[in-house]
């Protein structure tokens, strides 16, 4: 197999070739390393290298799973895989290793994934792009001079790109869906508790994080979301399942939907007129379809909740300092900490009790609000993030000069229409159904009710056949360079 023709898979359909046997899971894993040695100069994508290990697995017998012998990466950040170190985008934290798999990097394993290596990631994970002094900036294959997004800029840009058909991303204020946006990528943020988190963390960001993916198809996420989805032993909360299997309903007509669409951020943060284009395009294009499209959005009191998200982030990147910190024997200081994720470590360390849990309450009240929203329509749509790809240097973590107010509204400003379905735990999707005058991917998100993924994938399905995309590629791509 070449390269040029690797690249043009997706994930099940690099299983099949597998179960074929057509091609070999070493054979795989040579040409996914092939991509990264051909790809990574020019993106700085990867993090840390897992290839012996890949080697070694790839020639042993795998678990008979839906993705056996599919070269795989995961993000550095959150979850883990024994014996391999987990930075967190950060110098503090360089060379943290654990002895044992996360759950969910077990669950990886056994849909039959072979891993080669993890990708680069900003500080733990606090920012919309992915530019850690510890990795130097990570590339957007669509223009170099473009931010990849974040805080999953690394997996993206490695699926963009061609190394793997998808990649572990995890998702605190949109990182799974901002990146698959900026690089033309299906970006799925599951359902609160869809995911495990153990058996390190009961609730990720105190509910607002969840673990999963960036695909380059509808029906790969929906059939990894079946590899790995239910709770670990002891969850402290979880989703229950669905009566189908995602994968069925990824394959199924969503009928009849009322659509409400919005161009209007809470925030109240202008939307780049390319977005605003492609969302108009979205409508049209979802009447053309059959569905009820109405203008709408849902009310909350954006400050409260902004001042609660922030505070909900800046208590969790202490807490998570503070764990690494002891267990590495560091102190956190400017050597080893950016200057926005610093302040926002100390900003968590003066919160109280009282503090956070009113966070919790403030975000509890919105979801409360959006929730009834959600008893009128079954989808919200909105542009992912409010513009193309920034260039890279905008979003500067390591700037001495913001606070972390300034420092939460620059991220959030980037990205206005996500946050707020990780306050509610609802699942949204990104999908790239359009691209900018000069060739950079737009992304759509779409949010269903709690639990639902099942219409978002419907639906997902239901707009790939309309708009393929998964024949689109970037400028720097594996498939090309050979």
């Amino acid at each position: 197999m070449k390269l040029s023709e690797y690249s043009s898979y997706d994930g099940l359909g690099l299983a099949e070739l597998v179960k074929r046997g057509e091609v070999t899971p070493r054979e795989l894993t040579a040409l996914a390393s092939e991509a990264i040695r051909l790809v990574n100069p020019q993106l700085n994508v990867m993090a840390v290298s897992m290839q012996e290990q890949a080697e070694k697995e790839s020639e042993s017998v795998l678990p008979d799973g839906p993705f056996a012998g599919v070269p795989f990466l995961t993000k550095d950040s959150t979850l883990h895989a024994a014996g391999v170190p987990l930075n967190s985008g950060s110098r503090l934290g360089e060379g943290m290793v654990y002895p044992y798999d996360s759950e969910l990097m077990r669950r990886f394993r056994q849909a039959g994934l072979v891993t080669l290596g993890s990708t680069t990631a900003p500080e733990f994970g606090f920012n919309a792009t992915t530019e850690a002094v510890l990795y130097g900036p990570t590339r957007n294959p669509w223009n170099p001079e473009r931010s990849p997004g974040g805080s999953s800029g690394g997996s993206a840009a490695a699926v963009a790109a061609g190394i793997v058909p998808f990649a572990h991303a995890n998702d605190g204020g949109g990182s799974i869906r901002i990146p698959a946006s900026c690089n033309g990528l299906v970006g799925l943020k599951p359902t609160r508790g869809r995911t495990p988190n153990g058996p390190d963390s009961g609730e990720v960001l105190s509910g607002l994080g969840v673990q999963f993916a960036v695909t380059k198809t509808v029906r790969d996420a929906a059939a990894l979301l079946d590899a790995v989805a239910g709770p670990d032993p002891g969850a402290y909360s979880w989703a229950e399942r669905p009566g189908r299997p995602f994968s069925v309903e990824a394959a199924a007509a969503p009928g009849r939907l009322r659509i409400a669409w919005t161009a209007k951020p809470l925030s109240g943060t202008p939307v780049d007129a390319e977005c605003l284009r492609v969302l108009h395009e979205t409508v049209s294009l979802c009447e053309e379809l059959g569905h009820e499209l109405v203008e709408a959005s849902p009310e909350v009191d954006y400050e409260a909740l902004f001042v609660a998200t922030m505070n909900i982030w800046a208590a969790n990147t202490c807490h998570g300092i503070e764990r690494l910190a002891k267990a590495l024997n560091r102190t956190p200081s400017e050597r080893n900490l950016e200057a926005t994720i610093l302040k926002a470590y100390r900003h968590g360390a003066s919160l109280s009790a009282h503090d956070l849990l009113t966070a919790i309450d403030i975000s509890a009240k919105a979801s409360r609000s959006v929730g009834r929203f959600f008893e009128q329509v079954d989808v919200l749509l909105s542009p992912t993030i409010a513009s193309p790809p920034l260039p890279l240097g905008v979003l500067n973590a390591n700037d001495p000069e913001i606070d972390v107010r300034r420092w939460t509204e620059q991220v959030f400003t980037h990205a206005p229409f996500t946050s707020l379905f990780n306050t509610t735990g609802q699942p949204a999707i990104s999908l790239p159904l359009g691209w900018s005058a000069d060739g950079l991917p737009i992304g759509m998100q779409f949010a269903g009710r709690f639990a639902d993924e099942a219409t978002l994938l419907q639906l997902a399905g239901q707009l790939e056949a309309a708009r393929p995309w998964n024949h689109k590629r970037p400028g720097i791509h594996a498939g090309s360079m050979q």
